[in-house]
């Protein structure tokens, strides 16, 4: 019976409720710091893997010998993402400098491309910024939950053992409660600081990725309008 009390007395939600207030305030941060990146965990791997297929189907679209004008026109007026809109971005700006050149007659084929590849770095950049929103809060979580979790434990055992100067005895049953619901604090900045890692690295690697192929895009479609103005 005394075993079962104890058990239940252990347990990790009588636990929680019994922490004294700074420990309970440490788990509340942890917890709401957990709930929040996982929301961006789902958040950015829903916008990924959506950049991803909008960027894999318009490369096949665009070197499926697409005509550029059609194209583009295709995109312009759809819901544009990624690459699509490097393209849009690119092109629009090709056709605006090419037809300004042909009525001054004074621009030269490397002003016509150089603002053809700043418009492409522009949206290039706009994108991949897009594509790391929030992953910076991630990567926060990750770093500071472990300690917040530290500081809870460290204040929990401060308190549990200040409360042995008002025993006589000190026991294992008495300082065990106090120093478990301390390790609570812990727990929850781990469970809070590993999933945040783990996706921020992944979604690191998939930005980085997704990176090389815009950058492959801008210097192999600038060879292209460059062929075009010749």
């Amino acid at each position: 019976m005394d075993v079962a009390a104890a058990n239940q007395d252990l347990s990790i939600i009588t636990l929680v409720l019994h922490a004294s207030p700074v420990v309970q305030a440490v788990m509340g941060i942890l917890l709401i710091m957990s709930f929040m990146s996982w929301w961006y965990i789902f958040s950015k791997h829903f916008s990924i893997s959506h950049a991803r297929k909008q960027t894999e189907e318009f490369e096949n679209r665009f070197w499926n010998g697409a005509d550029l004008a059609t194209l583009y026109d295709q995109v312009r007026r759809g819901q544009t993402l990624g690459m699509e809109k490097i393209f849009q971005a690119g092109f629009g700006e090709f056709l605006k400098l090419r037809q300004r050149a042909g009525e001054r007659g004074s621009m030269e084929l490397s002003d016509v491309m150089e603002g053809s590849r700043r418009a492409m770095r522009a949206a290039c950049q706009r994108e991949l910024d897009e594509l790391d929103a929030h992953t910076a809060f991630l990567a926060t979580v990750g770093s500071i939950s472990p300690y917040i979790g530290l500081f809870g434990t460290v204040w929990g055992i401060m308190n549990a053992f200040t409360g042995l100067a008002n025993v006589g005895q000190a026991t294992l049953a008495t300082v065990a409660p106090g120093i478990a619901e301390a390790l609570v604090a812990t727990a929850i900045g781990l469970f809070a600081a590993i999933p945040a890692v783990v996706a921020y690295n992944r979604f690191a690697n998939e930005v980085d990725k997704l990176a090389n192929r815009f950058d492959t895009f801008i210097e192999e479609f600038s060879n292209i309008l460059q062929r075009q103005v010749k």
